[in-house]
């Protein structure tokens, strides 16, 4: 007569014997009586196994309060560019700056503060004033040319509130770029191009960290109010 004894019974050996772990043990030759030495035997290295976690884990436990007091200055809380600072930046209108030069550094501060190219209400208003001079200290003793230049840009940058136009911050950038002079004259005027591109790129990066650690530390401006 089939019992629950004998059921239970059956299904216990079925699961011992038809385990991952018995299987490849019984497919090597081995006999189901070592297999289940074997088995009886291995928690004997579970110890020395669990124990080489620890160090992780205490590690991960004791950074993990850490995790909440570290905020990246551009840091985004929800989706792209949602941050406070971030919609700040991006109600920064800049004022055109004459010369090559100059277009080139009002561009990159377009891009660098609003990036995503939308529509934002001014709140605030940047002011550029761009100096850019050349010097040659390297000259050819035979043919008496510069075989050298460098491209020293200066940018007094004033950002104000707007319209109430109330000052928040101020201060100069400057960045120097170098490049090697030839005899082909449309070499040396390409070059010199990529030197005005090169500091035009670091001093909008300059400009922009400055104003956005100063923001950040100010807090958000209010809107203007809209014409009725």
């Amino acid at each position: 007569m089939w019992s629950f004894d004998k059921a239970k019974q059956a299904a216990k050996d079925f699961l011992t014997l038809r385990s991952p772990l018995s299987g490849r043990l019984e497919g090597r030759g081995n006999p189901p009586g070592r297999f289940e030495m074997r088995l009886s035997g291995a928690p004997q290295h579970e110890g020395p196994r669990a124990l080489r976690f620890l160090p992780a884990l205490l590690i991960f436990g004791a950074a993990l309060p850490l995790a909440g007091c570290i905020e990246p200055l551009y840091g985004a809380s929800g989706g792209f560019d949602s941050s406070p600072l971030a919609a700040e930046l991006q109600a920064i209108q800049v004022d055109e700056i004459p010369g090559r030069m100059g277009h080139y550094v009002h561009n990159e501060l377009i891009y660098a503060f609003n990036g995503t190219g939308s529509t934002v209400l001014p709140r605030y208003r940047l002011t550029v004033t761009l100096r850019e001079r050349v010097q040659t200290p390297i000259i050819d003793t035979v043919t008496g040319r510069a075989t050298s230049a460098t491209v020293i840009a200066d940018a007094d940058y004033h950002l104000v509130t707007w319209p109430e136009n109330v000052e928040v911050t101020k201060g100069t950038a400057f960045n120097i770029a170098s490049y090697d002079r030839f005899s082909n004259r449309f070499s040396n005027v390409r070059a010199a191009r990529d030197s005005e591109i090169r500091d035009a790129k670091v001093i909008a990066d300059l400009i922009r960290t400055r104003i956005a650690t100063e923001m950040a530390a100010r807090g958000p401006a209010p809107s203007p109010a809209l014409p009725r």
